[in-house]
Parts: structure tokens; sequence; C-alpha cells
């Protein structure tokens, strides 16, 4: 699949990296391509360019960049160019103020999500809740004793979080599907909770599960 990245950060980087890892073709964006030189040399089989490139690219695109930035960077992306593709999100609406106990503040309320924001703003576009609520470093092929974690997804188009699932699932997730976008107003939350015993204990090598009977 032709894939295009959203992002020049950690979370983008390695999305980027795994997606070329398990065969898919891949190209990064960000609003200044130049910052992505020295890791681009490092990993030559992801193009690179704007975000517009990369969304134009992209047959699925992944937004990875932080959430109050997340608006922005689609517009520059374009919206012709994201119209009827998925877009994975993987941004969380984090406020800038610190952590209180460990505890992040989020900069939206409890009845309406940052992608349901940005659903609403880009209605052509199939966003997909995904990958929020990991470190980086276990989002691709990650090991666990207990066997495989659960990445929760939600969104309003069942082809699209087909196509997500799928790339979930061959990073080495197993996909608990939680319906509509609705459902990011829980799974975008869950950023906070795997934060908490990062910021208490420096731990931060966790992943949820969701155990059914």
């Amino acid at each position: 699949m032709k894939v295009g990245v959203l992002g020049s950060g950690d979370v983008a980087q390695t999305l980027a990296a795994g997606l070329a890892k398990h065969g898919h073709q891949v190209k990064i964006g960000s609003r200044s391509p130049e910052k992505l030189g020295e890791w681009a040399a490092q990993n030559p089989k992801v193009a690179t360019g704007t975000f517009a490139e990369a969304a134009e690219f992209g047959d699925l695109v992944f937004l990875a960049v932080k959430g109050n930035v997340a608006a922005n960077a689609l517009r520059l992306a374009g919206a012709k160019d994201l119209a009827g593709k998925p877009v994975a999100d993987a941004c969380n609406p984090i406020a800038d103020a610190p952590p209180v106990h460990g505890v992040l503040q989020l900069f939206t309320g409890l009845n309406q999500s940052l992608m349901e924001q940005l659903q609403s703003e880009f209605p052509e576009s199939h966003f997909v809740k995904a990958f929020n609520s990991v470190g980086a470093p276990r989002m691709v092929d990650p090991h666990y004793a207990a066997g495989k974690p659960t990445m929760f997804i939600c969104g309003n188009h069942e082809v699209a979080k087909k196509a997500v699932g799928g790339i979930v699932e061959q990073f080495g997730w197993e996909v608990a599907d939680m319906g509509g976008a609705e459902a990011a107003r829980a799974i975008e939350p869950l950023c906070i909770l795997w934060c908490i015993p990062g910021f208490l204990r420096n731990e931060w090598t966790h992943a949820f599960k969701l155990l059914r009977s």
C-alpha cells in the first residue's frame, strides 16, 4: 500500500519506518522536510516531502503530530488530497499544562474528541483513531510475555477501519473496534492513563490488553 505519514516527530518516524519494514511504500511529510534529512539518510526506503506531497502520495494517510497542530497539518496537506482516504489519527489532545501527580490535561471536553473535530472539518476523509495509547518504541512489533497487546480503534467508515486495522495487526497488535467516531472520547484519554506510570515511576514500556471471556 502507498502510505503518507504527516509529521516529523518520534511517532511519525516510528510509524513510517514500521510501514516500510512491513512492505509498504511510504512518504513522510513535514512542514519543514529538511528536518528529516538525517533520519531519511538512515531510512532510505522512506521518501520525504511536504505535508501536501505525503497526502497526495498516500492511498492511506497517518496523522502523527501534536494534537494542537493536527488541524493545521491537515489544512497544509490539503482537503482535496485527503478526500476519500482513510486517515489513521494517532494524535492526542494534550494541553500544554504540566501533569499533576502524573495526570495530564486535555484541551478537549468530555463530550467531543479531537478526532470528531477533525472529522467535522474534513468530512470527505475517513478518520480512524489508532496508535494513540502507547509510546512510539512499542508501536511496531511489540513483544510481551502475556501475548499481543490491544489497540483500540474507532471511526465512522467500516472500509477505512479495516484498512487501518490491517496495519495494526501487521504491526503485531490485536484490534478492538470500539465503533463510531464518538468512541474517540474514550480512546483519546487512554493516553493519560498510559502516561501515569511513566511520570510517577519512569515506566514507559507497558501496553493495554482487553480480556474477553
